[in-house]
């Protein structure tokens, strides 16, 4: 119960009192003055009659007496009229039960206790005693005309209750509604949402307290911003490098293995490696500020480049060694978009130097196909590149791909997605301290191949990217998840979506209202990977709206590793995240790992936030995931993928 509606039940509790008091002691200041009024009424009753009753009470004239003690009964305002001679003997007795209107609650008559005294007069006649008259007036007349004042005292109580509530709460609800502004900013405050009131109440103790949480609104901003800003200068620190802003040589491996070893569902593309020819000799021509504007302008070319991939992986491997992972495939448009580097990149040197000589830089580039290994990739590309050195050229592209059977590839791999010939496989994600639970499986989607055998998600991903048929995929998927939620109430899915499928409102549109299928909504988890979330925030917050408003839990998936930082986690708020696993790679080894991840961790459940980590696959690894707090784990550590 609100504040203001505590005040208006105290106030109306207090009006009650006070009516009821006032009732109370009206009515019996009426009673007592009614019992004196018909007392009055019966004294005068019997002094009047006692005058005009003398001569016949002494003569014994029981006929008059009766006429007359009958002519004033029958006005109807007495209970008893007694006329007795001087020996009280008894000369006529006029009485009648003791009538109530039926306008006076039973209730009202037992709880009020009205009863009529009897008056006497002494009658004498030449100055000898002739008789006694005793009168008693009807308690009727008295209930009547107390249940009347008590009525519409009680009427009016009410009426002027109600016009004082209403105008109490409205003045309750001015004065006090500084306080819900507090309200919504502690809940705004809990979401990590800063909210400061800028009407400042004129009320003493209400300004203080709106001055103070203004305050501690502040302070907690300034508090999160700092611990934001030191957990990106760590990730900084450990993982990007100083120059130029990309990752450095140990988060650049650690990704592209992330991505080629173990997920593999990047799908093909080509490796591009782009190594300076001396480092040195550079550094002697242009100096060393010179030098570093050339290094950076190399890394904004391939960040530049690198935009035309959804997830690309992009890094500085060493001091004269950039690399890039892309998705791009056709070799028309990978070679027009080198050719644009190179072209970019001489028109810098030159402009450094004043000069037209040959820039000193080379690229390689090295097709990646699903068999391929990291550690195979880089090798291929670093071989081109010095190929490149050796036929003194810009670009060499070492085997940019086999071109045999990707017609009937392509075909076979649409057939199978527009039909919806698809499986799925899942992994759980399980608690960390008790591996016996399960939180949810997250699904992965499957095709076979032209001989009928399982293929990874890498080896038809790109080409499903190619035909613009991931939302296709998507849909696929999730209509086999919801079709396995409805025959296993018990089962909990993760589905991931894709870039194309979070851009298409009206495939979120369809995902919501097929969801509100499930008996419980909660059944279904929808994860997004982190560059998604960023490239589409505003998509994003809008559809997560949409889903917390189903039921449906929301991830960000791959987590900790995107350079735009974690900010977004205070707009979006998913109900988890998954921490990517090059983080958790070497976790049991790296020292800087685990700081990093514990405070991700931290800053997740500052806000309520749960904290799973991928691609677990040792036991001491899900020890230093225990320490870290870590709410769940997934991987080999606990089965490969199984088919659903």
């Amino acid at each position: 119960m609100s504040i203001v509606n505590q005040l208006m039940a105290a106030v109306l509790a207090v009006l009650i009192g006070l009516a009821s008091g006032t009732v109370y002691l009206m009515s019996d200041s009426s009673k007592e003055m009614l019992v004196h009024q018909l007392e009055s009424h019966g004294q005068d009753t019997a002094t009047h009659l006692g005058l005009y009753l003398a001569p016949y009470m002494a003569a014994g004239d029981t006929a008059a007496i009766e006429t007359t003690v009958n002519a004033i009964f029958d006005s109807g305002f007495y209970q008893q009229i007694r006329v007795v001679d001087a020996d009280n003997k008894p000369l006529f007795v006029k009485s009648t039960t003791a009538q109530i209107s039926d306008s006076v609650p039973e209730w009202f008559i037992h709880l009020v206790e009205i009863t009529p005294p009897e008056m006497t007069r002494e009658i004498t006649n030449q100055w000898q005693k002739a008789g006694t008259i005793f009168v008693r007036s009807r308690a009727g007349y008295a209930y009547e005309q107390l249940w009347r004042g008590t009525e519409q005292t009680f009427v009016w109580f009410v009426i002027l209750s109600l016009l004082s509530i209403v105008f109490i709460s409205l003045l309750m609800r001015y004065i006090l509604n500084p306080l819900k502004g507090v309200e919504e900013q502690a809940q705004a405050l809990s979401q990590q949402k800063y909210i400061e009131q800028s009407l400042i109440p004129g009320t003493r103790e209400l300004k203080q307290v709106v001055l103070a949480m203004n305050m501690m609104v502040r302070r907690v901003r300034t508090m999160f911003d700092e611990q934001a800003k030191h957990i990106e200068e760590i990730r900084r620190a450990a993982y990007q490098d100083d120059l130029t802003g990309l990752a450095n040589q140990r988060a650049s491996f650690s990704q592209l293995n992330e991505r080629i070893d173990y997920r593999r569902d990047f799908g093909h593309g080509h490796l591009i490696h782009l190594q300076l020819a001396d480092l040195q000799q550079l550094n002697n021509q242009l100096g060393i500020e010179k030098a570093n504007n050339f290094i950076r302008a190399c890394a904004d070319q391939l960040s530049e480049l690198a935009r035309l991939t959804e997830n690309p992986v992009i890094g500085r491997i060493s001091i004269s060694e950039f690399i890039l992972l892309t998705d791009i495939t056709n070799p028309d448009q990978l070679e027009k978009e080198l050719d644009k580097l190179v072209t970019n990149l001489t028109e810098v040197y030159q402009q450094l130097n004043n000069s037209a000589e040959h820039v000193p830089f080379f690229i390689g580039v090295a097709a990646y196909t699903e068999q391929s290994s990291s550690k195979e990739l880089l090798v291929n590309a670093r071989q081109a590149n010095e190929k490149a050195r050796q036929d003194n050229t810009s670009i060499y592209y070492n085997n940019t791909g086999n071109t045999v059977g990707q017609s009937s590839w392509h075909q076979h791999v649409s057939n199978r997605i527009v039909s919806g010939d698809i499986f799925l496989q899942c992994q759980p994600v399980k608690h960390i301290s008790d591996s016996q639970n399960t939180i949810h499986d997250e699904v992965y989607a499957r095709i076979l191949n032209q001989d009928n055998l399982p293929c990874m998600a890498g080896e038809f991903i790109s080409v499903v990217k190619q035909l613009n048929l991931m939302a296709a995929l998507d849909r696929s998927v999730l209509n086999f998840a919801i079709k396995r939620l409805l025959e296993k109430p018990d089962l909990i899915l993760g589905v991931n979506l894709s870039n194309e499928s979070v851009r298409d409102s009206d495939f979120c549109d369809w995902l919501i209202s097929t969801a509100t299928t499930l008996p419980r909504p909660e059944q279904l988890c929808i994860e997004i990977n982190e560059t998604s979330v960023l490239n589409n925030l505003n998509q994003v917050t809008l559809f997560r709206d949409q889903l917390k408003q189903a039921g449906i839990r929301f991830g960000v998936d791959n987590f900790g590793i995107n350079p735009a930082g974690f900010s977004y986690l205070y707009t979006v708020h998913p109900d988890y995240i998954k921490i990517d696993g090059s983080l958790i790679r070497e976790l049991d080894n790296c020292a800087e790992d685990r700081f990093f991840v514990r405070s991700l961790v931290t800053v997740a459940h500052s806000l309520d936030i749960k904290a799973y980590a991928e691609h677990v696959e040792r036991d001491t690894q899900l020890s230093a995931l225990h320490q870290l707090e870590v709410d769940g784990a997934q991987g080999w550590i606990y089965g490969k993928p199984e088919q659903l």
